[in-house]
């Protein structure tokens, strides 16, 4: 994660010199409020990646991608856990759209119903492996 790490910090770097340049020669406080908050996500990108980076390599040999000896059959096996398809985000994404459109509207009756459906389908989405088709 060393390389990941780098390009992150190249990027806040960039940003960090960019804001106050656009600051001066535009005014404009809403992009430039937009520069500062990029650059401080990717400044906790950066550091969230060093990290693990450091954590890594003291556990034990570091992974393909930081080693300059690699070979290509190195990084061959099984890359992780992949979850299959899942329509629990449309219907948590489709409550919290009522939750908000009931607080918009000051429609209360709206927002409660949007609560309570929307606890389903969180409840829903977090135990989806226990039951059904992909449980464990």
């Amino acid at each position: 994660m060393k390389v990941e790490a780098w390009i992150f910090g190249a990027c806040t770097i960039f940003f960090v010199f960019v804001a106050p340049l656009y600051w001066f020669m535009s005014g404009d406080p809403t992009g430039t409020t937009a520069l500062v908050m990029t650059s401080l996500l990717t400044l906790l990108i950066t550091f969230y990646l060093g990290f693990h980076a450091r954590r890594m390599s003291q556990l034990g040999t570091p992974r393909p991608e930081d080693r300059k000896d690699a070979e290509i059959a190195d990084g061959a096996g099984e890359l992780g856990f992949f979850p299959p398809y899942s329509w629990w985000p449309l219907w948590c994404g489709a409550t919290l759209g009522v939750i908000v459109f009931g607080v918009a509207m000051q429609a209360w009756w709206l927002f409660v119903i949007g609560i309570v459906i929307g606890a389903a389908a969180l409840s829903g989405w977090v135990f989806e492996y226990y039951r059904g088709v992909h449980a464990h």
